[in-house]
């Protein structure tokens, strides 16, 4: 096994040479386009070795990301736009605007509340903002919605246009609730689709009014679903029987099994 110990350099260099002309035929043809689902595949690879307290993992993944923005870079190197150190010219110089109370004179800055609160008012003064809506419309479009739109509520929530409690949110989801049933009932798709996503808009503020990333949120649903999918699978393998051998009855029975099974661990 190599032991040798790469500096930040070697990889540059490793990142330059794959991309020339006797490198990678893989590498060689890769784009800022064609590298964006490897980018946003590398991204929740490492969200998911941080959940799981994978440090083996983790450092295998951020290498990844890197990796990612080392592409990017060298492409951008290529085509005359910039290279890595503009990239880490420009994040250097973003850090230290934007942290006044270490590398400036701001003082009276104690708790992490007021330094994302300085944060905004910076960044609101570099990107020349006048308006929340300008703000607003500054997040991208390409976030998974429901982040995109746990964002944009906090950005309105600023102005206070926002909910005071909690209980108003429930009557809202209980109303947008009842105009899916009919919008359903109207048999329109068009209609059915707009009302669903008021829905999930309100659910959204929900999370939102407590605080709850409703990315994770859902994440966390998703796997207790695939957990209780595999107890009822399980169980009818357990029955000589295939999951398709039983009723809807059955599966729901054993789906409220496992949530009493799962309670009690």
């Amino acid at each position: 096994m190599n032991c040798k110990k790469y500096t930040y350099e070697d990889l540059l260099a490793i990142i330059e040479q794959l991309r020339g002309e006797k490198g990678c035929p893989w590498d060689k043809v890769q784009t800022h386009h064609s590298l964006l689902p490897y980018l946003l595949e590398e991204s929740y690879e490492l969200v998911e070795a941080i959940n799981n307290d994978d440090i083996v993992n983790m450092k295998e993944e951020l290498g990844d990301v890197l990796l990612q923005v080392l592409l990017h870079a060298q492409i951008g190197k290529e085509d005359n736009l910039f290279d890595m150190g503009e990239v880490v010219s420009q994040l250097a110089e973003k850090l230290i605007s934007r942290h006044p109370h270490v590398f400036g004179s701001l003082e009276g800055i104690s708790s992490a509340g007021e330094v994302v609160k300085t944060w905004e008012e910076i960044k609101k003064l570099e990107k020349k903002e006048t308006t929340i809506t300008e703000s607003i419309e500054r997040i991208p479009k390409a976030l998974p919605a429901l982040v995109r739109t746990q964002k944009i509520q906090k950005k309105a929530a600023k102005s206070g246009f926002f909910w005071e409690n909690y209980l108003p949110i429930i009557d809202k989801v209980e109303e947008e609730l009842e105009e899916v049933r009919i919008a359903i009932e109207s048999g329109k798709k068009i209609q059915i689709e707009e009302e669903l996503g008021d829905l999930l808009f309100s659910v959204v503020n929900l999370s939102t009014f407590f605080e709850i990333n409703p990315e994770f949120a859902l994440t966390k649903s998703l796997e207790k679903f695939i957990n209780r999918f595999r107890y009822i699978e399980n169980s009818a393998f357990a029955q000589g029987r295939q999951l398709s051998d039983l009723s809807l009855e059955e599966m729901d029975k054993l789906w409220e099994a496992y949530k009493i099974l799962s309670k009690g661990r």
